[in-house]
């Protein structure tokens, strides 16, 4: 046995053990690394300038301020108001609140960026107002969870940057206008899924709005949409970076909610920074140590046998892709989205782009599918966190989302194989 074969062994198998002793992921991707490195004589440092020359990106400053941003708006008004919104503008049509539950974070996903988020801060709203109305409490909290996932797709998400930082060479702004068109599409499709329920199960419409309590929701609201401007907007226009444009979104929530709105204290600004320095503390060890993993994948060339491996089971590039999304879909049920998308972005981007497909189309792809790996136990933080805060039990809740993901699966099934969903905006304003 040749000794890439055994060096292959020991990275995936040290991998494979560690978790299950149940060592945290990121330090089973690390420590694997660094078992292979000694095997194969590499020095460390090699290594090590790898992750710093890659952590040291630009571009990874805009996911602490998406996330501080997201904890700015959950202590204002913010929220409640793109609920009304919401209802307001599709509260009318039949299974009108299920509809205000997709519609309020598909809103909210355009200002946090954040699937957690959504579900922590919009959840308990959007889940005690169809209860009100009448839903059934598992739909409406299966539908908080996974409309949720629009919040990964439309920026702006902070899982795109780490996604464009990954591949190399992607720009961030072209994501982000690829990502507009397939977070609206898989919120009309998880809509058209509301409107069949609806429809089945007799649920009614929400009240009736007057033209003057619309103009006067619109009025609140603004301020929120206001933030989702200054991020998309600023970056459509080219006059700020997708980092620049989330610093500037963050000091807006920020002053808005504790100057204008006078809603924080000085223990919930502090407590918005510690959340934000623990979740991107973990986010960064994650991703020093997978940056390690991809570097040993790639020096070992496992892309390269693992795209002839596939080329050797098809050479049709609907079977390749769906080959593809089928392995991200199982991964996602059993890793973290971001180890994945360190690990696999290197292997499947190549294979992908054999065959035609542009990077932004398969990284909003696989954000896409890897967004419904969120919902799957036994890893699924949506899933855990959305049953934390209906009440409902894991097991229940997941029965109650498995025909949900079904319209989630045609919308990534449409992202897939209809590349213009993904490059029609990008390439109108010349990002590509």
């Amino acid at each position: 046995m040749s000794s890439t074969a055994i060096a292959i062994i020991i990275l995936a198998g040290s991998f494979a053990l560690m978790l299950m002793m149940g060592v945290e992921i990121a330090y089973a991707l690390g420590l694997s690394a660094v078992f292979t490195c000694l095997y194969m004589d590499i020095n460390l440092l090699v290594v090590f300038q790898t992750i710093f020359t890659k952590m040291a990106n630009y571009s990874l400053l805009a996911v602490p301020c998406f996330m501080l941003m997201g904890e700015f708006m959950t202590i204002g008004t913010m929220s409640k108001n793109l609920v009304a919104i919401a209802n307001v503008l599709v509260g009318w049509m039949p299974g009108g609140l299920a509809l205000v539950n997709v519609f309020a974070s598909m809103f909210f996903g355009g200002i946090s960026g954040s699937s957690v988020a959504d579900v922590s801060s919009l959840g308990p709203i959007e889940i005690k107002l169809m209860k009100d109305g009448g839903y059934d409490e598992d739909f409406a909290a299966a539908l908080t969870c996974t409309s949720s996932i629009q919040g990964i797709i439309i920026p702006p998400s902070h899982n795109l940057v780490i996604y464009a930082v990954t591949a190399g060479g992607v720009s961030v702004a072209a994501l982000y206008m690829g990502g507009i068109l397939s977070g609206i599409l898989l919120g009309l499709c998880l809509g058209a899924y509301c409107i069949i329920i609806a429809k089945k199960r007799g649920y009614g419409k929400a009240e009736k709005v007057t033209v003057r309590s619309f103009f006067r929701t619109l009025w609140k609201a603004l301020p929120a949409i206001g933030a989702m401007l200054i991020v998309v907007g600023s970056v459509l226009l080219g006059w700020m970076t997708a980092t620049e444009a989330a610093a500037a979104a963050a000091v807006y929530t920020f002053i808005y909610t504790f100057f204008i709105e006078r809603k924080g204290s000085f223990k919930s600004f502090f407590r918005a920074l510690r959340n934000t320095i623990h979740t991107i503390g973990s986010v960064l060890v994650l991703a020093a140590c997978a940056t390690a993993f991809s570097w040993v994948i790639t020096y070992l060339r496992i892309p390269q046998m693992v795209t002839a491996g596939l080329m050797a089971i098809t050479s049709s590039k609907i079977i390749m892709l769906l080959i593809i999304n089928l392995v991200l879909l199982v991964m996602g049920c059993f890793m973290n989205m971001l180890s994945i998308v360190y690990i696999m972005t290197p292997i499947f981007l190549p294979i992908c782009q054999s065959f035609g497909m542009h990077a932004v189309t398969f990284g909003i792809m696989m954000i896409l599918n890897l967004g419904i790996g969120l919902l799957t136990p036994p890893v699924g933080q949506v899933l855990f966190v959305g049953s934390s805060v209906s009440g409902i039990s894991v097991e229940r809740l997941t029965k109650a989302m498995l025909p949900q993901m079904m319209f989630m699966v045609i919308a990534l099934l449409l992202v897939t194989f209809i590349p213009a969903l993904t490059m029609w905006l990008p390439a109108l304003l010349g990002y590509i």
